[in-house]
């Protein structure tokens, strides 16, 4: 779901009585309304994971763990009691010495000198969340330790991204003689140049991925953990947590005479793990290892909200944890986007001036126009959602590319990268969007497993001005003029590349668990995977042969709830309703009344579903319920594996 349909949908709705075992009576859906109704949604195909039975019974023996959290626990490779308790029990003795990373103690050494001579330190970060959370870790450290610091966050439109030779020049002019970039600079070959022969000090904090072979800027220090012949045991570090990694080895190692490690790090650390756990949640990096502990305890340390800007973006989010513990689910879908919402829509700075106050009226002002850009930056992106739409509804011979570049004249740059995520959503194919100001179109695209995106850029890098990326993320500026030609090339080479592919939607499920094994007990110890995230993924199960026991319920024309129970009969007896083997659970389907229609769903109808485990926390209908994430007929009634949406 999108974060406005994440912040829009409601489920509380009263579930259906259970039926009598009466006749089968079909109750056909209707078909949900669309502006766009003739789009068709891609294929899903059902990938279930390769069970380990005899490696999870073992674990779930000696650890003492539920088989299915054994299982699950196995899929991540951890295969022992010890290693199973420190996962599901982040500490904050499991962060490693910051020292072990290459360069730390030239930067520590660095910062300081400048700290006990009282030089102006400035901070050079990026736009997004995990640039200006980073300023934020190192500003509020290096305050504490008495320094002073200035920083500069980069406008995304007028200056674009990355380190600039001016604000160097400009900063040395000013007295400036230290610049600790964050979140950036392992490409500022030009610009450490210039510092160098300015005399300026430079630090890179930055945790973009480097080849074995390639060159670094010269810089003074450099902490990257992918960095050559860096041998930090974390390599998946974002920016703000290697920026937190060198605020905790300035407190714990500037002046010894005044500070103890051992208190830093029990008092002193928790409250920067905020910051750290917010950028580690937003930036989507791998949520294993220490990127788990910095997002366990982090969340853990955000039920307290010390700042006046915390508590202030909070209450424009209408988050409380006072009354509900902050989740990685708000971070993602209600904190990172109104953050974000800054640096895509105006000035990134206005986050780090939120996290600075003191003053909680002027935190609320800039709680506020945060607030107000989001909801600008989703009613831009839902206009022009709505444009695309209503193109590859209406325009045949684009929707059947295989490779979509689809463009429009303004608009708005900030949310071009969103864009491409929803198409590719809604599509199942390699996206990139464009927008065309002033003669000069700007693209950004994304991509589907399978597809390097980047190779296909890079087969047109004439035609550009600029361009760069991975195999998944794009982004690029060219001419307008040269438009039609990249759209020529791309679809050739999505016809080399993907011919024999089509679109579709690959729904992972992790473990097989019918519905009467739902406890609250297990949902408990589910509770222990989280934070949930890239590389620990929220559990998907599959229950074979689930049992309508109330009609369908329709929500809003396009979503579904239902009353599911499980079966443990062979087979359906005609025309009557069949009672299922356990008490029945709420069912909830996002967009899937459509799919419920084909599938000509009704009271006693059996189905195989995959599905999430929720806890609806609603005063009067809450409790464990089950949020659908595919159905299909089962294998016998409907010998396809694989379900169409």
């Amino acid at each position: 779901m999108s974060t406005a349909d994440a912040e829009g949908i409601g489920n509380v709705l009263r579930p259906g009585a259970l039926p009598s075992a009466t006749a089968v009576v079909p109750v056909l859906l209707p078909t949900p309304l669309s502006n766009h109704a003739a789009a068709k949604r891609p294929h899903q195909r059902w990938r279930l994971a390769e069970p380990h039975p005899e490696a999870a019974a073992e674990l779930a023996n000696v650890a003492r763990l539920p088989l299915v959290l054994a299982e699950l626990l196995i899929a991540r490779g951890i295969t022992g009691a010890s290693e199973a308790f420190a996962f599901l029990n982040p500490d904050i003795a499991h962060l490693h010495d910051p020292m072990l990373m290459l360069g730390m103690a030239a930067a520590v050494e660095r910062l300081e000198r400048a700290i006990a001579g009282q030089e102006p330190v400035l901070l050079y970060g990026d736009y997004d969340v995990d640039g200006t959370t980073a300023v934020v870790l190192l500003k509020t450290a290096i305050e504490m330790l008495g320094g002073t610091v200035r920083f500069h966050v980069p406008h995304r439109l007028r200056e674009g991204y990355g380190l600039q030779s001016s604000v160097l020049e400009q900063a040395f002019g000013e007295g400036v003689r230290l610049v600790i970039t964050v979140d950036t600079g392992m490409r500022a070959f030009a610009e450490a140049e210039t510092a160098q022969r300015l005399g300026l000090d430079l630090i890179i904090t930055d945790h973009h991925l480097l080849e074995a072979s390639d060159a670094v800027p010269h810089a003074l220090a450099i902490l990257n953990p992918n960095q050559p012949r860096c041998s930090y045991p974390e390599k998946s570090l974002c920016g703000a947590a290697i920026a937190l990694k060198l605020a905790q080895a300035l407190l714990e190692h500037c002046d010894p005479a005044r500070r103890d490690p051992a208190r830093t790090r029990a008092k002193t650390l928790p409250s920067f793990l905020k910051m750290g756990a917010i950028a580690t949640i937003a930036d989507a990096v791998p949520l294993r290892g220490e990127n788990r502990v910095i997002a366990a305890l982090g969340l853990r340390e955000l039920r307290n909200p010390a700042g006046a800007g915390l508590r202030a973006l909070f209450a424009a989010a209408a988050l409380d944890p006072a009354a509900k513990p902050i989740t990685g689910f708000d971070v993602a879908f209600r904190l990172a986007p109104r953050i974000n919402a800054a640096g895509r829509m105006d000035v990134a700075s206005d986050v780090i001036e939120l996290f600075s106050t003191r003053d909680p009226a002027r935190a609320a002002e800039l709680a506020a126009k945060l607030e107000r850009l989001n909801r600008e930056r989703r009613d831009t992106e839902a206009a022009a959602l709505n444009s695309i739409q209503a193109r590859l509804a209406g325009d045949l011979e684009l929707a059947s590319d295989r490779l979509l570049v689809i463009d429009g004249d303004g608009w708005h740059r900030g949310v071009i990268g969103i864009l491409a995520s929803r198409v590719v959503e809604r599509t199942a194919k390699p996206s990139i969007v464009v927008s065309i100001e002033d003669g000069v179109a700007h693209g950004s695209g994304r991509s589907v497993d399978g597809f390097q995106l980047l190779n296909a850029v890079e087969s047109c890098a004439d035609l550009f001005t600029r361009f760069g990326g991975h195999a998944f993320a794009i982004g690029f500026a060219m001419p307008a003029e040269n438009l039609p030609f990249l759209k020529q090339r791309l679809r050739a080479y999505a016809g080399q590349h993907l011919a024999a592919r089509e679109p579709e939607h690959v729904l992972n499920i992790h473990a097989e668990l019918p519905l009467d094994r739902i406890t609250p007990v297990l949902a408990g110890w589910l509770r222990k995977l989280e934070p949930l995230g890239h590389s620990n993924l929220e559990p998907i199960f599959m229950a074979r042969r689930a049992r309508l026991v109330a009609a369908p319920r329709i929500m809003k024309e396009r979503h579904i709830r239902l009353e599911l129970a499980q079966d443990s009969l062979p087979a359906a007896i005609p025309g009557q309703s069949v009672p299922a083997s356990a008490a029945p659970i709420r069912a909830v389907g996002w967009d899937l009344a459509g799919r419920a229609a084909a599938l000509r769903l009704a009271l006693g109808s059996l189905i195989d579903v995959a599905y999430r485990i929720r806890e609806n926390d609603h005063p009067q209908y809450g409790g464990l319920e089950v949020e659908i994430a595919g159905m299909r007929l089962p294998k016998q009634e409907d010998k396809s594996s694989e379900a169409h949406d």
